[in-house]
């Protein structure tokens, strides 16, 4: 009977110390691009899947027109993020819980490919900073276009948070 329940202390303490586990991030060697180029999540570790979030309107009383209602790419990355920022807090997470991130970009009307420039300064308010140096593993992909003529920029992330 004691070993039984010094085995169920054990593993209870065990399965504890697996659930305190932190994700770890490997930054890209030799590089200061904010992305990770790994992530790993431990045992115990709930996976969040957010769809794909697309901008709003910078005219919300347009809802989007030809005459560029959404903004260019910096401001859709920015709206997007601030988007999928305020439904990780509904889920009681934050922009630091992003583990991955898969973005696509339309190129901008009358140019020959997507604006990552524009994407990145809009990523780098978000990721890589003094407050926030949580990084994402990262895809961007050019996508010849999205649901909306006007939508540069999709999103979607998935995040991480200890198992309760």
């Amino acid at each position: 009977m004691r070993i039984a329940v010094a085995g169920s202390v054990v593993l209870a303490l065990w399965c504890g110390a697996a659930t305190a586990q932190e994700v770890v991030r490997h930054p890209i060697p030799g590089s200061d691009f904010p992305i990770s180029r790994a992530v790993e999540i431990p045992g115990g570790t709930v996976l969040v899947f957010l769809s794909g979030a697309v901008p709003a309107p910078t005219d919300q009383t347009t809802g989007g027109s030809p005459t560029g209602g959404f903004g260019n790419t910096q401001v859709q990355t920015v709206s997007v993020l601030r988007s999928i920022e305020a439904t990780l807090g509904d889920l009681g997470l934050g922009i630091g819980d992003v583990v991955k991130m898969q973005v696509f970009l339309v190129a901008p009307e009358s140019e020959d490919a997507m604006d990552f420039r524009g994407f990145m300064e809009g990523y780098m308010q978000f990721f890589g900073t003094r407050d926030q140096p949580a990084l994402p593993v990262r895809t961007v992909v050019e996508v010849a276009g999205l649901a909306h003529s006007e939508w540069l920029v999709e999103i979607e992330v998935t995040a991480a948070r200890p198992a309760q």
